[in-house]
C-alpha cells in the first residue's frame, strides 16, 4: 500500500444535487485517493479543516466506465468517493458555505 499523507487523501469535494442535500445534516462527500483509509480520511478532513470533528466516514469504490470511440475500446480511471459526517458540536466546512 501507497504511503499516503494526510495531504494528498482528499483530492476534491463532490458538488451534486445529492450531496448538496446532505449538508444539512452535516455530510460532506469528497473525492479521496484510491488507496486511502478510512482512518485516514477522518485524519485528513480534521487536520485541513479547523474546528471539525468526524463522527463516520463511508467510502465507495467506482470502477471506470467502458468507453467507445468508433472501434477503440477503453475504460475511464477508477475512483474512491467518501461520504464524511461529522458531530453535532463541530463547525461547518467553509467551502462549501458559498454554494
Amino acid at each position: 500500500m501507497a504511503d499516503v499523507k494526510y495531504y494528498d487523501v482528499i483530492l476534491k469535494p463532490v458538488i451534486t444535487e445529492k450531496s448538496m442535500a446532505g449538508m444539512g445534516e452535516k455530510k460532506y462527500t469528497f473525492l479521496v485517493h484510491p488507496d486511502a483509509t478510512k482512518s485516514q480520511i477522518k485524519e485528513a478532513v480534521e487536520k485541513m479543516f479547523e474546528g471539525t470533528k468526524v463522527s463516520k466516514v463511508n467510502t465507495m469504490n467506482l470502477e471506470g466506465k467502458n468507453k467507445r470511440r468508433g472501434m477503440i475500446v477503453g475504460k475511464t480511471a477508477k475512483r474512491k468517493k467518501a461520504i464524511v459526517q461529522l458531530t453535532e458540536d463541530s463547525k461547518d466546512i467553509e467551502i462549501f458555505s458559498g454554494l
